[in-house]
């Protein structure tokens, strides 16, 4: 091989590699914008998570217990045949 065939491959190489260098920079920058996308994605869904936790705790607070429900159904059984009776 002479000096300039090993010159132009030489050249080629570079080329190849100046190529899959350039083409790996915009492959980061694209995957780096993902993540911030991602990222903020997430956060919202935290938030919503959060928000739906704290309205079911407070709704978990306020509703009456089972026996509670049950006590209740008997009272309004009786208010009702009350009123049938009377």
């Amino acid at each position: 091989m002479s000096a300039d065939e090993i010159k132009q491959i030489m050249k080629m190489l570079r080329a190849v590699i100046n190529g899959q260098s350039a083409l790996k920079q915009e492959l980061l920058a694209r995957i780096n914008k993902l993540d911030k996308k991602i990222d903020g994605v997430e956060e919202r869904l935290t938030k919503r998570i959060n928000m739906q936790g704290s309205q079911l705790a407070e709704l978990d607070d306020n509703a009456p217990t089972g026996q509670e429900f049950r006590s209740l159904e008997k009272r309004v059984t009786k208010v009702e045949r009350r009123l049938a009776s009377a």
